[in-house]
């Protein structure tokens, strides 16, 4: 049997747009899921992070030079050296040995003329300090003991084996063979646990027979093994066990086990084993047992080719939740890098019903996309088209009746026009969309082709002003089939013009930097209601600092903001000198004529829109509080958003709060809603992790979790409790409690946060 732990990798993701690098931390909400950047934002989850790693560096263990090599020279650094007549060489008091990389220390040696052999006092000190990564090498310690000429074979007394300064291994007698590839210690006790003179019980202990540690494999072999934890007996094995040293990254063998406890599925254990197929992929397979509720057995596979990277989740079931029914899921996903820049990725979500994902925490996600797409990014032009099939899982959605094949391909480029200056954005784009259903207006499906070209032209003016001349042009056809209450073909073209004026102040008083920028924004395009097209991919409509100064403000093609119209609005930004800032942004939107696209409840809605007032503030220490808020004439708040964040290392609070007045024409109800997640330090060692999310408007809670994680030189303890309280047809509540434990000392493990408790010995 072989022990390891799941490698540390680097990660990529393919999502349903084309996916952006992040780099750094989020100023705010450092914690919470990071928001995607793809083309198309439709909030189905993404597909499982593809992670890479580098193949494992081989282990060659150097040969030992055959009789009458010259070799290198030893150097010996001594007190004092005596050579005897018959050539044996006595050196005494702070004796160092190097040779060959090896660097032996010793208060007393004795070197054999003829055969070389070295006779050691101890205190003992041998290691490689010329190793190309000392800190993952081995490191002896010993009494006493008897060497060969090449500082490699022979027994040594009283010694204790450290691997990777992490593992310890501590015997009676070691001997090594084999050009000190295998190192065998009998009567022995292993533990990566601090182990002090007053207090000589580690934490845990592994005692042995023997154990036999190989250097060119490194594994670490067992012979009749004891587990102890305070020195009390807790487990044994009447066989050999085999189990990876610290310097593993992959290897096959058990993971460590996870004991979760839920209310739908009672007590369960599982166990995962961890299969690497070469250095390219690996499979793990993991049995899921509970109390007569559940028998699941999960897979995993990864696979990395020099241009493609895959990834496959999947399960299968039988339960006492669906007595009788096989249930399962399963997620994949795969990259290929082609030719010219190009990407094409591949995902497929399905999902035996929506309680699955849940019961089995897996993801709460209620609508699945499959499907392919392909990607190309350049610095003046995109591409970026799929193809997919869309399965929801909400009880109050039908599938028949909602899109579910859905096709997309945009193209852009931004390029300068010779002949007018300026810059200009260039876009094709197609979409459409069936339903499977074949009843009219529940069933309709639509086609639709678009060209639109963006232009814009700045020029600095007298008195530091900026001036821009803005012209825009959109052109569109729809086929609408299924639906009598639109013309089955439909084309529509809307021009725009526009100008903006911008004056960038900038000032500094006490040592502080303040910029001040008002921005008047005109806009025409001719009148549209947007009545002889279905708008199906602009229902939700934002309003906030980031398309404040925006010709258009719907999300998708099937409306646009029409009439004459002028954006209004300043920034003020004030930079300290001591590292924090403090950002403010206020405006409205001003229209000759109401635009009847947008409904009675919508902010935008009327000649005058509510007033929107943003601010944004970064202590440059780790904390960062954003606000966002409309408000009518009367200071009538409609919608509010609050932001806060707070990452030190000892504390992780990520935080928000959303306020959202109803909304007939996004079909949107009250919302009051808190969510929370925050990590500190609860004491040297112990992490805590606790989330929540909370409607007001409901006055239930969503979810509630408390993680708690100890963590000390040795082992490393994880547990958790959390609460679903969200209930429908097919779902209901749920407590679910997990623990596992991970001993340390064998394969590798990712860092987490906080501190590690460690153990100091006190003279």
């Amino acid at each position: 049997m072989i022990m390891s732990e799941d490698p540390a990798l680097g990660t990529g993701s393919l999502g349903v747009g084309p996916q952006l690098n992040w780099s750094g931390e989020a100023a705010l909400a450092p914690t919470a899921t990071r928001l995607g950047e793809g083309l198309v934002g439709d909030r189905t989850p993404g597909a499982a992070a593809l992670e890479v790693v580098e193949p494992d560096t081989d282990v060659t263990i150097r040969a030992r030079p055959t009789v009458g090599d010259t070799g290198d020279a030893a150097t010996v650094l001594a007190d004092s050296m005596v050579l005897q007549g018959d050539n044996t060489l006595i050196a005494a008091g702070g004796v160092v040995v190097w040779y060959q990389g090896a660097r032996l220390v010793a208060s007393r040696i004795i070197v054999d003329g003829p055969s070389g052999d070295l006779t050691i006092e101890g205190p003992i000190h041998l290691s490689q300090p010329g190793a190309a990564d000392p800190e993952r090498e081995a490191i002896l310690i010993a009494d006493s003991g008897q060497l060969d000429r090449e500082l490699q074979d022979g027994i040594i007394r009283g010694a204790r084996l450290v691997i990777a300064r992490e593992l310890q291994l501590a015997a009676t007698e070691m001997t090594r063979t084999d050009n000190g590839r295998i190192t065998t210690l009998r009567q022995v006790v292993a533990s990566s646990c601090q182990v002090c003179a007053s207090d000589p019980t580690p934490l845990w202990e592994i005692r042995a027979r023997s154990i036999t540690h190989d250097a060119e494999t490194r594994l670490i072999t067992f012979d009749h093994p004891q587990l102890r934890a305070f020195g009390m007996p807790i487990a044994a094995a009447p066989f050999t066990l085999t189990a990876p040293d610290p310097t593993v990254d992959r290897k096959s063998g058990f993971l460590r086990p996870e004991f979760r406890t839920t209310s739908g599925l009672g007590f369960g254990i599982k166990v995962p084993y961890f299969i690497t197929m070469g250095d390219h992929a690996d499979l793990t397979v993991t049995p899921y047992i509970s109390a007569s509720r559940t028998r699941t057995m999960e897979l995993r596979y990864r696979q990395a080719w020099q241009n493609a990277v895959t990834e496959w989740n999947g399960a299968i079931s039988r339960d006492d939740i669906e007595a009788g029914e096989t249930r399962g899921y399963l997620f994949g996903n795969a990259i290929f890098d082609l030719p010219r820049d190009y990407r094409l990725g591949v995902q497929i979500q399905v999902a035996s019903d929506r309680g699955y994902l849940l019961d089995y925490d897996i993801t709460d996600a209620d609508r699945l996309w499959s499907g392919v797409m392909v990607e190309r990014v350049r610095r003046d032009k995109i591409f970026f088209g799929r193809v997919g099939n869309y399965h929801s899982l909400r009880d109050d959605e039908d599938n028949s009746t909602s899109p579910a094949q859905v096709a997309d391909v945009i193209w852009q480029r931004r390029f300068t026009p010779n002949w007018i200056g300026g810059e200009a954005l260039l876009e094709w784009s197609a979409h459409a969309h069936r339903r499977p259903s074949d009843t009219d207006v529940d069933g309709r499906d639509i086609a639709r082709g678009s060209v639109g070209l963006d232009w814009r032209r700045s020029q600095i003016l007298p008195g530091g002003v900026v001036g821009s001349a803005l012209a825009g042009l959109d052109a569109d056809i729809y086929r609408i089939a299924q639906d009598s209450n639109y013309d089955d073909l439909v084309t529509r073209v809307d021009p725009m013009v526009g100008v903006e004026l911008r004056w960038p102040l900038a000032g500094s008083h006490g040592g502080a930097s303040h910029l001040v920028e008002p921005v008047i924004q005109i806009l025409y395009s001719p009148k549209d209601d947007g009545t002889d097209i279905p708008n199906e991919d602009s229902r939700l409509i934002e309003f906030d600092e980031g398309n404040l100064f925006s010709d258009n403000r719907f999300p998708g093609w099937d409306a646009r903001e029409s009439g004459l119209r002028a954006n209004v609005g300043a920034t003020w930004t004030r930079i300290d000198p001591t590292g924090w800032s403090l950002g403010l942004t206020a405006g409205r939107v001003f229209r000759a004529e109401r635009d009847r696209i947008f409904g009675d409840d919508s902010p935008l809605s009327g000649k005058r829109s509510n007033w929107l007032l943003a601010a944004n503030y970064d202590n440059n220490d780790g904390l960062a509080i954003a606000n966002r808020a409309l408000f009518d004439d009367s200071f009538d708040v409609s919608r509010n958003e609050l932001r806060l964040g707070w990452l030190r290392p000892d504390l992780q609070l990520s935080a928000g709060h959303l306020w959202i007045d109803r909304d007939e024409g996004e079909s949107r109800k009250d919302t009051n809603e808190l969510t929370a997640n925050i990590g500190w330090q609860i004491a040297q060692g112990w992490w805590g992790n606790a989330e929540t999310r909370y409607d007001f408007a409901t006055d239930s809670a969503q979810r509630a979790s408390l993680d708690v994680t100890y963590r000390n030189e040795c082992i490393t303890v994880e547990m958790g409790v959390s609460r679903r309280f969200t209930a429908s047809d097919t779902v209901r509540p749920e407590t679910s409690v997990g623990l596992s434990v991970r001993l340390g000392g064998f394969g590798t493990q990712k860092d987490g946060p906080g501190t590690v408790a460690r153990r100091s010995c006190m003279r």
